[in-house]
């Protein structure tokens, strides 16, 4: 291991041993928190997973929200996401979940701080914690990990991608995996399978392919298995905010490789904003997320948390 990652997995260590001991205390809502969570950096299906899981509970009928940190916003504080706003007032996901699932979508550093919020105007339901695995700081009923096969075989931070180790997979309750991969889950552990696709209406015949996102290339590989070979593509950094030079250029690469027209996912589409019309022809890539044996799943997560938060 890279002495920085290791310097890096120490610090981790100590800090997970410190709440696990007590020592660092979380906080808890009066509702019940279902955390949804990786172990790596980015590009986990997190916000994807966190959408379908908020259509399961719609299904139910169960009155919930989302906290999230609002990652890449430049404000501050508590806010209630307004799916009409801007990626720099509420952050780029926080904004795709509020359209997508149609529920209260609350941003705020502090994760306890946007549940109280939350339960002040809207009481004491379920909270979907985004991004909340690391996030002890904020009490949860049930912990959700998104794994990838990259997780692995990958190090910690700075050589690699994970903020935690493998071990920390103890704490979690259901570790959610792609329907193909192998996976020996630790004793105890709740797996649940997901499949992963794609849906694109109108695709230009030739297209060129850009997006800000953490795996790039994976959203290359999902479009080659819809049958999409793109003549040309330029990757951004993830929740890159779009200004008219990138459009300028985005055309002149078009121009210059015979593209008809582009296509990007719904991240993009955000953070894209009013600039989106100057492109012209732009197919939006939308990612769809089925959990294997959904109902048992759910059934499952419900039931532990009737367990842990008999209130709820």
């Amino acid at each position: 291991m890279n002495s920085f990652s290791a310097i890096y997995a120490a610090v981790v260590g100590l800090k997970n041993r410190l709440y696990d001991s007590g020592s660092l205390k979380s906080r808890a809502l009066r509702g019940p928190v279902v955390s949804v969570g990786n172990l790596s950096v980015g590009g986990s299906g997190k916000t994807p997973f966190v959408i379908l899981l908020g259509e399961l509970l719609r299904q139910r009928g169960i009155p919930f929200d989302v906290l999230s940190r609002g990652y890449g916003r430049k404000t501050r504080g508590v806010l209630e996401v307004d799916p009409s706003g801007l990626p720099d007032r509420f952050g780029d996901e926080p904004l795709l979940i509020a359209r997508r699932v149609g529920c209260p979508v609350i941003v705020g550093e502090r994760r306890y701080e946007a549940g109280a919020y939350a339960e002040g105007k809207f009481g004491p339901q379920l909270h979907i914690l985004d991004d909340g695995f690391q996030h002890r700081s904020l009490a949860r009923d049930f912990d959700i990990v998104l794994l990838s096969p990259d997780d692995l075989h990958d190090q910690p931070l700075p050589a690699g991608l994970l903020r935690e180790p493998l071990s920390s997979l103890k704490r979690a309750d259901a570790i959610v995996i792609p329907n193909e991969m192998k996976f020996a889950a630790p004793p105890g552990k709740q797996v649940w399978r997901v499949g992963r696709s794609i849906e694109i209406s109108n695709a230009p015949e030739r297209a060129m392919a850009f997006c800000g996102i953490a795996r790039p290339q994976r959203f290359i590989e999902d479009l080659r298995a819809n049958g999409i070979n793109p003549v040309a593509t330029k990757f951004y950094r993830d929740h890159h905010p779009y200004s008219s030079a990138d459009i300028d250029e985005l055309i002149a690469i078009r121009i210059q490789n015979g593209a008809t027209g582009f296509i990007t996912t719904e991240k993009d589409q955000i953070n894209l904003g009013a600039h989106i019309e100057k492109l012209g022809n732009v197919a939006i890539a939308r990612v769809r997320m089925e959990l294997i044996d959904a109902a048992d799943a759910l059934d499952t997560m419900l039931r532990v948390i009737r367990e842990r938060k008999p209130s709820a």
